[in-house]
């Protein structure tokens, strides 16, 4: 489609003469005497090019009024009696370009097409936004189980403030898209993201990766490089893995976290950055406390707002959801015929313990539509991950760890005597207190007697 440009401007002649080089140019041209004249046309318009100097409402009010109306269309002002002092003026008011008369045409013609072209890439932009803030919008990551509600709602108590969260939970939870919902519904939303996966940077290359470093700071420091925390300046530092960080780099992001300060390797000089650190982790930090492998000082600046996210084994009910979602989602990226999910599919993928969770059950989905040949995904399309030999020769279910038999017998147990502990504990050759012990560290509450 061809651009429409709106010229506004007084002189007959002169509006006569850049029409028909716009109309040759390739343009379609509106034209108006006045500002008045003009204000009814530009909502059509791609672009604007006004005098500043107009009988009745000027340029500058005109410019004023149409980036109330839309901010996204560009203005450029031409006038005989430019001085710095007006460009400036212009150009705070929202024009993109500010010519002096007489100017060429083909000088006109080139500055409408870097404005087009500036608008072009900020309207791509917004776009790009736009589908990123759906994409982490809380419908888009599929949650129904009560365990998941709860997340999403402090998600949203959290995500205004500038605290730190410390998100815990396996390999494969969606700690990820979690971080990125905090930062898609906070005030910093338009401001950077910066990832750092902490298990990918070596250890002798992460503290120039996170606090960057000066020319000659080191052999092949051939120009000064900024790290992460200062790319994600004024928005948001996402530390993936946390706990795998080394003592002498969390000593450093303990400054970060209290100071908002750094220096780059090879350099005196402090720096300060306005960054929110969200951080996530599949160790148990209170047990690599004991250990001695993490800094005490350090977790508790980081678990100022836990988040703790269930592995799939316990929110069996979001497994049907999360299931369509991805047939819907990668159909189309395989090319795959398979438009939905039977119910013995869903029953298979229940049955099943998820070792490796969301991420898993993900791939399965994928595999399962790559290799099917319907229009639906049947019990017999799902290909699971599952070692054959592990198979025959475990005395454990399929995809199922100890720890998870054991509690599904516990419950099981508790089911067959409605809730009496002392009759469970007999049915699983237990004393009382065993039973108690082992509800208390899968976090049921014994509230009976």
């Amino acid at each position: 489609m061809k651009h429409r440009i709106l010229v506004v401007e007084d002189e007959d002649k002169l509006r006569r003469v850049i029409e028909l080089h716009l109309s040759s140019s390739g343009y379609e041209v509106d034209k108006a005497g006045t500002a008045e004249e003009a204000l009814p046309l530009a909502g059509r318009a791609d672009l604007v090019l006004t005098d500043l100097r107009l009988p009745g409402m000027d340029g500058l009010e005109l410019l004023s009024i149409l980036h109330r109306q839309d901010s996204r269309v560009p203005v450029i002002l031409m006038t005989a009696f430019g001085t710095v002092e007006k460009a400036v003026e212009a150009m705070k008011a929202g024009a993109v370009d500010f010519l002096m008369k007489p100017f060429s045409l083909d000088h006109l013609v080139a500055v409408i097409a870097k404005a087009l072209e500036f608008r072009a890439l900020r309207d791509e932009n917004l776009q790009l936004r736009e589908e990123l803030g759906r994409r982490y919008a809380f419908d888009n990551i599929v949650g129904h189980s009560p365990g998941m509600q709860e997340i999403f709602a402090t998600v949203m108590r959290v995500a205004p403030t500038r605290a730190t969260v410390l998100l815990a939970g396996e390999s494969g939870v969606g700690k990820d898209l979690i971080a990125r919902a905090i930062h898609f519904h906070s005030p910093r939303r338009d401001r950077p993201f910066v990832k750092i996966n902490c298990t990918a940077i070596p250890e002798n290359l992460m503290e120039s990766e996170l606090f960057g470093f000066e020319k000659g700071a080191f052999t092949g420091a051939v120009a000064p490089k900024p790290g992460k925390f200062e790319l994600a300046d004024t928005g948001t530092a996402f530390l993936d893995e946390i706990g795998d960080v080394p003592g002498v780099i969390q000593v450093k992001l303990l400054r970060v976290l209290q100071e908002r300060e750094f220096e780059r390797l090879g350099s005196n000089k402090t720096r300060h950055i306005d960054v929110r650190i969200l951080a996530a982790t599949n160790r148990d930090l209170r047990a690599a406390l004991e250990e001695g492998t993490f800094r005490e000082d350090l977790y508790y600046r980081l678990n100022v707002l836990p988040i703790n996210i269930p592995p799939l084994r316990e929110r069996r009910e979001d497994i049907p959801f999360l299931a369509e979602y991805f047939v819907k989602k990668l159909a189309n990226q395989t090319g795959a015929i398979a438009e939905s999910i039977s119910d013995g599919a869903i029953q298979q993928l229940m049955q099943y313990n998820w070792p490796g969770n969301v991420r898993e059950l993900e791939n399965v989905i994928e595999r399962s539509l790559v290799l099917s040949a319907g229009v639906r995904l049947e019990a017999a399309d799902i290909k699971l991950d599952v070692n054959p030999r592990a198979a025959t020769e475990s005395f454990l279910p399929d995809g199922m760890t100890l720890e998870a038999h054991e509690q599904t017998i516990i419950r099981e147990a508790l089911r067959r005597a409605n809730g009496n502990k002392s009759q469970a504990a007999r049915l699983l050759g237990l004393t009382r207190n065993a039973l108690r012990y082992r509800l208390s560290q899968m976090g049921m509450e014994d509230k009976t007697p």
